[in-house]
């Protein structure tokens, strides 16, 4: 009787295990994460850091393969034509949004033909002003913009870009109108900020690191809601501009139709590999932080910044086409 009870528990064990691993969606023997930027960006080198993560934990090969261009656009229709097999994965920020915000007529519906899977971190830009100007707080440079209505430009990376939407977004929030210049890159608006050619710029902090350590651009605050303890120093522009708050992302996305199980299973792995030490040196220095959220929140994210970047957009006439 117990060699017959020991026998039956033994294959339990046995059906448990298999339907365990029956419940494990299949997964890819290649996956390819495209990052819609040129190689050496921030983006690429978290892709990158990712890969072998990922590869790791499931046992695969994990490539990446940039196709930038077109602000993002190309390398994200590319996926969203792929297949729906989790083969194919697109790790943008989001600038995914202010693209699709200004982009009336791109050849993709971010929100219909993507699926999100995972936030992989999320952080503030800081505001900062050329070292040749005299303004030594957010307060002191917004007061002089409303005094002299147009006579202070920022630059950012191009017409629809993050930092170009969140600028017009501080506009309005702090009643002042300064002059837009876009740049083909944010490296060249941040060149001609420490050259003094430009006034002031909202960017993530690792593009202006050099000109900030060379000092020749200060920083004046973040675009956080709270105190950053990556930026102990500045002070979030929120409390100059009650309300007043932008993060940029980075998050990953799959075709639309790709399964759930798949989805799921990839947004565990990516939320440990986004916490992990090795992630922690590229995400740190702009002061970013693991996002850890579900896809269905990270869906709910998409939406809202979506329709808050057509909305500024559609205020004030942006368009990038």
């Amino acid at each position: 009787m117990k060699a017959l009870k020991e026998t039956l528990l033994f294959l339990a064990g046995i059906a448990l295990a298999g339907a365990a691993a029956a419940a494990q969606p299949d997964v890819p023997k290649q996956v390819k994460i495209v990052v819609p930027f040129t190689a050496g960006a921030s983006n690429d080198a978290i892709a990158r850091a990712i890969a072998p993560q990922l590869a790791a934990r499931f046992g695969n090969t994990v490539i990446v393969e940039n196709r930038g261009g077109a602000a993002g656009a190309i390398g994200s229709e590319y996926v969203a034509r792929s297949a729906k097999d989790g083969s194919v994965l697109l790790l943008t920020s989001s600038t995914f949004l202010t693209t699709a915000a200004t982009q009336p007529h791109l050849p993709y519906d971010p929100l219909k033909q993507f699926a999100p899977v995972a936030m992989i971190g999320q952080g503030p830009l800081v505001v900062a002003t050329s070292a040749q100007t005299p303004y030594g707080s957010l307060q002191e440079l917004l007061a002089a913009a409303r005094k002299r209505p147009g006579a202070l430009n920022y630059g950012s990376a191009g017409v629809g870009s993050l930092a170009h939407l969140a600028t017009v977004m501080l506009d309005d929030a702090a009643s002042t109108s300064m002059t837009h210049v876009p740049y083909k890159g944010a490296a060249n608006a941040a060149s001609d900020l420490a050259g003094g050619l430009i006034d002031v710029m909202l960017s993530n902090y690792s593009t202006l690191a050099p000109v900030v350590q060379g000092k020749k651009v200060k920083l004046l605050a973040t675009t956080a809601e709270a105190p950053q303890p990556a930026f102990p120093d500045l002070p979030p522009a929120a409390q100059t501009l009650p309300g007043y708050a932008v993060q940029i992302w980075v998050g990953v996305f799959a075709p639309a139709g790709t399964p759930q199980p798949y989805i799921d299973r990839l947004n565990a792995a990516l939320n440990e590999i986004s916490a992990s030490p090795e992630m922690a040196a590229l995400l740190d220095i702009d002061g970013t932080v693991p996002a850890r959220m579900g896809s269905a929140e990270f869906g709910e994210r998409v939406r809202d910044e979506l329709a808050l970047w057509q909305g500024i957009a559609r205020k004030h006439g942006i368009s990038s086409e």
